[in-house]
């Protein structure tokens, strides 16, 4: 049976003792996330610039086929303390032409928004990241013009993505030169 008394005498006790480092329920989820992904994709890349905090890392995503084929795009990811029920917050480090992605480096990913639910890992996340350099979506833009573009004329939109890949300036935005290969 158990005895609530000397459970509340051992708190006492150590209750000037220094803290003890747990581990949280966020850092256990999230490090499961990652040690299930022991095989990303040729096209996708983490790097973890403080090997002591998983939760901040980088993603590189360096599309093969689509309209950013040859481009290499950075993201940073935050991830919160109180994941998985909160997403990571999710940036892209470079200034591009995309539907989904603001010049601010803002994705709009539903996944990372109103369809966020427990049950989705960080692979869910690089999985759509991933889709959205190869179906972006014009449907749900951060960047309507690059939206209204994307539906009017595809030829169109594949050579201002080319031209800003490329660190072009248009529309009184001047992009970030992403290409593999300049």
């Amino acid at each position: 049976m158990l005895n609530i008394m000397s459970i509340k005498k051992a708190k006492a006790a150590n209750a000037g003792a220094p803290p003890t480092s747990k581990t949280s329920a966020a850092q256990i989820r999230l490090q499961k996330d990652l040690a299930d992904m022991d095989h990303l994709p040729s096209t996708m890349a983490l790097a973890f610039p403080d090997p002591n905090d998983v939760f901040h890392f980088r993603l590189t995503i360096t599309p093969d086929e689509g309209f950013y084929r040859g481009g290499r795009f950075h993201f940073t990811f935050t991830v919160p303390t109180s994941y998985p029920h909160e997403p990571p917050r999710v940036l892209c480090t470079q200034t591009i032409y995309h539907p989904n992605i603001d010049l601010e480096g803002k994705v709009c990913l539903n996944i990372l928004r109103e369809d966020w639910k427990p049950v989705l890992n960080i692979n869910s996340i690089l999985v759509g990241l991933q889709y959205l350099f190869l179906e972006p979506n014009a449907d749900d833009p951060l960047n309507k013009e690059a939206a209204a573009i994307l539906q009017s004329s595809r030829a169109t939109f594949d050579a201002n993505v080319r031209k800003a890949m490329r660190g072009g300036a248009f529309g009184g935005v001047t992009y970030d030169n992403v290409m593999v290969h300049p």
